[in-house]
């Protein structure tokens, strides 16, 4: 991608057990985050405030360079900072790995499970999966070119939405009256009904498209980055791989000027919620200059326009725009073999098989209880594993699926110094202060790490001798 690129997930927890942590103990979540620091020694917890919602041993960096820590009661896992589509897959799976084998450390896999999803049935609260993208600081970002990009963003979900029952109640910034309102059995995206705003610089009350805050975690003179919100958690790793590597080939255009101009939603908030509860991949959407349009005729624009502009750049640019190409031409014409590869096919297909054989419409609480199954990260569970996917999806979902992302950073960037200065650290009793973008040791000597491109392998090395 010849981009820098990380994700961020925070998953979903479900105590199935009779026993539960007891009084005045921390809950599971927070178990397993100190069992994953102090008895698995898979990084390095933090010794120091990083602000004032996170305390001391809240959390710490890892072995492969990326991130573990509790955010408002959830387990949040940040990738470390990849610059290959295999690689960003392959370290987001990380996460995944990463929390079923401190649940089998522990004992506990048959009372508590991860869901790697976005919602929760029974409280309506919504919880996220973040994408990272590093800009050329020089790139123009407004007008009509941030309208475009919430365009792309507002219909690739067609492609990378998880599918969820039902929708939120009462849904965020209503657009209708309810007397009106259709009552929505199934839709794409899990994310779309939260979502409230194109672009905004906080999260947590004005979850918007792009979160328009600038913190570039690199030299602010030449980067800034792109923190998107709307995304879905998808558990296909087929899924992952279009949902960031598509964003990346649109990024590119962005930044060489080559967008195409003709493609602004009136209202590109609105059109995310109509998409998602539209459920098949064809909603029609109102364009600012009066048409209407499909989905996946969009889709279908900036795909050719990407491979006008893209084709035979590089190998991973291709297969992207051939794997890009290949989805929206399946989802035209037989969306079922992209089960195992499109989530919000895949669970439908499963709800529908299994709605059909008990005789059940779409409001019963079983059906929920099914759509958070589908996500469950233990693969002897989680209704994704049992799927037989098309030879094409399931080659790409098995070689991405790599353990030794658990202690290995990526090679070509600088989570790979990081990762050296979190094993240097483990099991010494001195004082260190690790973020994204600098290291220090002994509250004496530092390094400012502000390019992620770089490895800074030796100058970690030299810091931590030095210590």
């Amino acid at each position: 991608m010849n981009r820098v690129v990380g994700i961020e997930t925070e998953y979903g927890c479900l105590n199935m057990g009779d026993r539960g942590p007891g009084t005045g103990l921390d809950p599971w979540p927070a178990r397993i985050k100190n069992h994953a620091f102090h008895k698995a020694r898979l990084g390095a917890i933090d010794r120091h405030y990083r602000d004032y919602e996170e305390p001391p041993g809240n959390g710490g960096f890892l072995l492969n360079g990326g991130r573990l820590y509790m955010d408002m009661g959830h387990l949040e896992y940040s990738s470390p900072e990849c610059l290959s589509l295999h690689d960003i897959v392959a370290y987001d799976l990380a996460g995944d790995t990463l929390l079923q084998a401190m649940l089998q450390d522990l004992g506990i896999v048959d009372e508590v499970a991860f869901v790697k999803n976005n919602i929760d049935h029974h409280t309506g609260a919504t919880f996220g999966c973040h994408e990272n993208f590093l800009m050329r600081r020089q790139s123009q970002f407004q007008g009509p070119v941030l309208r475009t990009l919430l365009a792309f963003l507002a219909t690739r979900q067609i492609f990378t939405g998880a599918g969820r029952v039902g929708q939120a109640n009462p849904v965020a910034l209503d657009f209708e009256p309810s007397r009106t309102r259709q009552k929505i059995d199934f839709q794409l995206s899990q994310r779309a009904d939260h979502i409230v705003n194109d672009h905004y610089p906080w999260v947590q009350f004005n979850r918007a498209i792009i979160n328009a805050r600038d913190e570039p975690l690199a030299d602010p003179l030449k980067y800034w980055r792109l923190h998107l919100l709307v995304g879905d958690s998808n558990v296909s790793p087929f899924a992952t791989a279009l949902k960031i590597g598509t964003t990346a080939l649109l990024l590119s255009l962005l930044e060489e000027g080559a967008l195409p101009e003709d493609v602004i939603l009136r209202d590109a908030v609105l059109a995310t919620r109509q998409i998602s509860h539209e459920g098949t991949g064809h909603g029609v959407v109102l364009l600012e200059d009066g048409r209407t349009r499909d989905a996946l005729d969009i889709q279908e624009q900036f795909l050719a326009h990407a491979q006008q502009h893209l084709a035979g750049r590089d190998g991973e640019s291709d297969w992207i725009l051939e794997t890009w190409a290949f989805t929206l031409e399946t989802l035209r014409a037989a969306p079922e073999r992209l089960i195992g590869g499109v989530d919000w096919i895949s669970k439908k297909w499963l709800l529908d098989t299994f709605r059909e054989a008990e005789g059940l419409d779409w409001h019963d609480p079983w059906l929920q209880s099914l759509d958070l199954e589908y996500h469950n990260i233990n693969p002897a569970k989680g209704l994704f594993f049992a799927l037989k996917p098309a030879k094409v999806i399931a080659d790409f979902n098995a070689s991405v699926r790599c353990r030794e992302t658990l202690s290995t950073p990526p090679k070509n960037t600088r989570a790979f110094g990081r990762g050296r200065a979190v094993k240097h650290f483990q099991g010494r009793e001195i004082p260190y202060v690790i973020n994204w973008d600098s290291i220090a040791i002994q509250m004496e000597d530092s390094l400012s790490m502000p390019d992620p491109f770089e490895t800074y392998e030796a100058e970690v090395d030299a810091l931590v001798n030095k210590g």
